[in-house]
């Protein structure tokens, strides 16, 4: 088996950074009203600028392969050209299209040779997927590079016009000017972003990172469905497919908008996050205090402490000074989150050889968690 290394990281934010007034004005007031839960739930998230692939006249400018093949531009250069990748794995929440896959439509973008491809389907947790599968590839000597990215183009998900049908069919508008908090919850949370890895087999680069392991958990075994898109959550908890109703339904139900079951979200996220996270440090038998920088990606700052109580909770705490995040500076961008946070940690400059750093992202579609271990060389 070979060591593999992240080589080169980078990054694509489209448009200028949105401040938290000019969200409703790109994304648009709905039902003539502005929102009641924007400013509750941008107080708990403190996210002050996010990213979408929206002009100013409200145009898109990219769809999210467009995204993808942006940041693998910027990852290219004379040395590495797009014509020298092996593998391209790229994992999303939101592709553009439920067919062709998400990989082969960024492929189609870069227009360069032919190469395998993998798409992870999934949330948060399809960024770290599409990572994995390149580790593996480069580590089992299938491949002598890989490209995995993560990316996220939700703002067209969020637009005033998707929910205006559905505003139609409430039967109790008067008593609910808006849609309900499940609906608009993450309605203020989520933005556009790209982030891509290069990985090879040799630390190449000015700070090559060695990927020691991988880890992943499920807990769709025994809880719910939480976070949910493309289907309707039926009163026994489960979830029912949106080519199971008839297509007159689609609008009435709400059924490709992005939902979050809040309640549930709170009273599991956390708990089953630190369970895994001690998992996967006992089975490699990491101390906590022997991470460097910890990464986690959360989809709001309301969590971070709560996360740390947890931590102490369950004797696996990592000290403050040693996490590392820009939630309120880019927003939450799904599966490209811990790329674009990876990529700034390490243009910051911060990093010396022999740091280790602990990637950990949750996704809490059905509650899964990802891990990576990173050595600077």
């Amino acid at each position: 088996m070979n060591d593999v290394y992240i080589t080169r990281l980078s990054k694509y934010l489209p448009n200028k950074p949105i401040d938290n007034d000019q969200m409703e004005d790109k994304l648009g007031v709905i039902n003539g009203n502005a929102s009641k839960a924007r400013r509750i739930v941008l107080r708990n998230n403190k996210i002050k600028t996010r990213y979408y692939a929206i002009d100013d006249e409200g145009n898109v400018t990219h769809n999210n392969a467009q995204l993808v093949k942006e940041a693998i531009d910027v990852l290219c250069d004379d040395d590495f050209s797009k014509n020298d990748i092996e593998l391209l794995s790229c994992g999303t929440s939101s592709p553009d299209q439920m067919l062709p896959s998400h990989a082969s439509m960024v492929h189609g973008y870069l227009k360069n040779r032919n190469l395998e491809v993998n798409s992870p389907t999934g949330a948060c947790c399809s960024g770290m997927n599409a990572l994995k599968y390149g580790f593996m590839a480069v580590k089992s000597d299938q491949v002598n590079n890989a490209v995995c990215t993560g990316s996220e183009r939700l703002s067209s998900w969020l637009k005033a016009d998707i929910y205006k049908e559905e505003i139609l069919h409430l039967k109790e508008l008067k008593e609910t000017p808006i849609l309900s908090f499940k609906k608009e919850f993450l309605r203020w949370m989520l933005s556009d972003g790209a982030g891509a890895f290069l990985l090879e087999k040799q630390p190449k680069g000015k700070t090559p990172l060695k990927i020691e392991w991988m880890e992943g958990y499920s807990y769709a075994f025994e809880l719910e469905t939480c976070m949910y898109c493309g289907g309707d959550k039926l009163e026994d908890g489960s979830v029912k497919g949106w080519s199971d109703f008839p297509s007159n339904e689609w609008n009435d139900k709400s059924i490709f908008s992005v939902k979050q079951d809040v309640k549930l979200l709170s009273e599991n996220v956390l708990k089953k996050g630190v369970e895994s996270l001690k998992n996967a440090i006992d089975k490699h038998q990491i101390k906590p205090e022997e991470i460097t920088y910890y990464l986690p990606h959360i989809s709001s700052y309301y969590f971070k402490e709560r996360l740390y109580d947890e931590m102490v909770e369950q004797g696996v705490s990592i000290p403050w000074d040693n996490w590392f995040m820009n939630l309120s500076r880019v927003g939450n961008i799904g599966s490209a989150s811990i790329y674009i946070m990876l990529e700034e940690l390490v243009a910051s400059g911060k990093l010396k050889k022999g740091d280790k750093i602990l990637l950990s992202v949750p996704e809490s579609a059905r509650f899964s968690y990802s891990y990576t271990y990173l050595t600077v060389c």
